[in-house]
């Protein structure tokens, strides 16, 4: 919903900027088009799971149906800079897939470039890499395969805050490196049961979060633009927070399920952080630049952080002196929560429906809709 409100934004911004006239069409015009995808490499690992998809080898399971109708499809995981294979595509392109864990940044220099570009598709969920505004003032249209991996990603998070709660890492690292302290990993680790949670967020993966963690009878908050039905809110016993700063301090672990906008970018500085209660536990499969980097990294250092995680970090891929990989008691990894093999079969399948219909000139699902007929909206706005 967030990200949508963003979009309108979007269009609002482009209404008052005096943009009447939008050229590009909005559905496929006849003739072969030419469709890039960006994804992950996954090089000897493509081979061993003919259901990995998500990947440049497996390119969405789509290229042979593409190619049989006479269109180009070129796949690359090469997203970045004036020479990469992307930026050679970018001015003659009708369709740009991409994904939010291999993400190629829409800049408004690229939309410029782009002169016959027409869609632009998430394969999965999160279109933050684009710049809404200018695809909005452009005449694209945006869209994602909403709901294809929230129950990954939610079951990612309740992975990482057992991780972080029962102090996981460290045991592993032991086991491995042949050593044996119970009291190194005994000091800090703690049951869930009894601790108080708290979401950032309550959207459809906030909710599935919730749902999974009623059986370990925690005390669940969540803080959200929108309060649930009283009903909904029984069945998770949860309970509603309109105040995030009264929020954050009654929390021993906070979870982060919001997308991110211009409101939310930055959202967690040093300030923020602050108020949360010390100790806490953070878990970040959001978007890693809604927090302040250097914020997390010095309150893991200063131990008001007792533990990070999450899979999402910015930008992505993340640099190597990137300081969240040596900040103490993090479990990062790489952006994984929401491209599992299961999560993979449905935005490939989600992302071919959406292609299919572009080609036939058909409407998509109205909920996977980012960015959609600029053209009509803007033409209402200027008539007031």
């Amino acid at each position: 919903m967030a990200m949508k409100s963003a979009a309108t934004s979007a269009i609002k911004a482009c209404a008052s900027s005096g943009n009447s006239v939008l050229t590009r069409q909005l559905h496929a015009s006849p003739g072969s088009k030419k469709i890039v995808g960006v994804f992950y490499k996954a090089n000897e690992y493509a081979a061993l799971n003919p259901n990995f998809v998500g990947c440049v080898e497996g390119a969405l399971g789509i290229r042979d149906w593409l190619e049989s109708q006479g269109h180009q499809y070129i796949v690359t995981d090469d997203k970045e800079g004036p020479n990469s294979e992307l930026e050679k595509h970018i001015p003659d392109l009708h369709v740009l897939i991409s994904t939010p864990f291999h993400p190629a940044y829409v800049t408004a220099e690229r939309i410029k470039k782009a002169k016959n570009l027409q869609l632009l598709l998430t394969a999965g969920i999160g279109s933050d890499h684009i710049d809404l505004q200018a695809a909005a003032a452009a005449g694209l249209t945006v869209a994602e395969v909403t709901g294809s991996n929230v129950v990954s990603v939610a079951e990612d998070e309740l992975m990482r805050i057992l991780v972080l709660v029962r102090n996981f890492l460290p045991g592993y690292h032991q086991a491995i490196s042949g050593e044996w302290n119970v009291a190194a990993i005994a000091h800090r680790a703690y049951d869930l049961e009894g601790k108080t949670v708290g979401t950032v967020g309550a959207g459809r993966i906030g909710k599935l979060l919730l749902q999974r963690l009623k059986p370990f009878n925690c005390n669940l908050l969540y803080h959200d633009r929108l309060k649930m039905d009283p009903e909904l809110e029984n069945q998770f016993g949860a309970k509603f927070e309109e105040d995030l700063d009264a929020m954050l301090p009654k929390c021993d672990i906070i979870v982060m399920n919001m997308p991110l906008t211009d409101k939310t970018r930055g959202l967690f500085d040093k300030d923020k952080i602050a108020k949360c209660k010390k100790g806490v536990l953070i878990v970040n499969n959001a978007r890693g630049a809604i927090m302040d980097t250097q914020a997390v990294a010095d309150a893991c250092s200063s131990g008001h952080v007792a533990g990070y995680s999450g899979d999402v970090w910015f930008p992505q891929p993340a640099p190597k002196d990137h300081p969240w990989r040596y900040m103490p008691n993090h479990a990062m990894t790489p952006h994984i929560s929401g491209t599992t093999i299961d999560a993979q079969l449905r935005y490939a399948a989600g992302t071919k429906d959406m292609l299919e219909r572009y080609f036939k000139g058909e409407e998509f699902p109205p909920q996977n809709y980012i960015v959609k007929e600029v053209s009509k909206v803007l033409n209402k706005l200027l008539a007031f």
